[in-house]
C-alpha cells in the first residue's frame, strides 16, 4: 500500500515538474520572440517613410528589384520595402541567421552563437499597410491610402504538424510628416 501511494505521489510530482518546465520554456520563447519583434519594428521605423523622390501615397507597398537583390534586408531604405518580408529561420538585416550574427553582418565567434538549429522552426513576418486616419485599427484595402501606415511583425514557431504557433505579434502605427521647406 505504501509503495502504491509513493508511486502515485511520484507520478503527480513528475507531472507537475514537467508542466513547470514546459511553462518556463514557453515563457522564454515568448520573451525571445517579443525581443525579435521589437527589434524588427525598430528597424522598420528607423527607415525613411518613403524613398527619396517618391510620394507618400505609393502603391503597391514593397521593395523594388534592386532592394530585393540584397542579402536579407540590407538594401531596405524606406518603410514600405519591409512589406511582406518573411524569413525562416529569422535573420538579421544582412541575411545571417539570428543567433549567429554579430550585429554587423558577420558571424559571431562559435562559442557565442546560439546552438545550431535553435531557431530553424521559427519564422519572422513583416507587414506594412495603410490604416484609416479616423480609426487606426482599420486596415485600408484596395487602392486606398492615408497619411498613416501600420507595421505589424509576427514571430511564430512551426509545430510538428506544419502549423504555426504565434509567439509574438507587435503592431505600431506611424504617420507621414512632410519635410519642412
Amino acid at each position: 500500500m505504501a509503495i502504491s501511494i509513493t508511486a502515485m505521489a511520484g507520478a503527480v510530482l513528475l507531472l507537475a515538474i514537467e508542466t513547470a518546465v514546459q511553462n518556463t520554456t514557453d515563457s522564454v520563447e515568448q520573451t525571445m520572440a517579443a525581443g525579435m519583434a521589437r527589434q524588427l519594428v525598430d528597424e522598420v521605423l528607423g527607415a525613411r517613410y518613403t524613398a527619396v523622390g517618391a510620394g507618400p501615397y505609393q502603391l503597391p507597398l514593397g521593395p523594388n528589384n534592386w532592394e530585393q537583390a540584397g542579402e536579407g534586408r540590407e538594401r531596405f531604405n524606406d518603410t514600405d520595402d519591409f512589406n511582406n518580408f518573411q524569413a525562416q529561420p529569422p535573420e538579421s538585416r544582412w541575411g545571417v541567421a539570428l543567433g549567429a550574427d554579430d550585429g554587423a553582418g558577420n558571424l559571431r565567434h562559435p562559442n557565442f552563437r546560439a546552438p545550431t538549429g535553435k531557431f530553424d522552426d521559427w519564422r519572422q513576418t513583416i507587414e506594412v499597410y495603410y490604416v484609416d486616419e479616423s480609426d487606426f485599427s482599420q486596415r485600408l484595402t484596395g487602392g486606398d491610402t492615408s497619411n498613416f501606415r501600420a507595421v505589424e511583425v509576427t514571430i511564430a514557431r512551426q509545430e510538428q504538424d506544419g502549423s504555426y504557433r504565434e509567439l509574438a505579434r507587435l503592431r505600431r502605427v506611424y504617420s507621414y510628416v512632410p519635410h519642412p521647406n
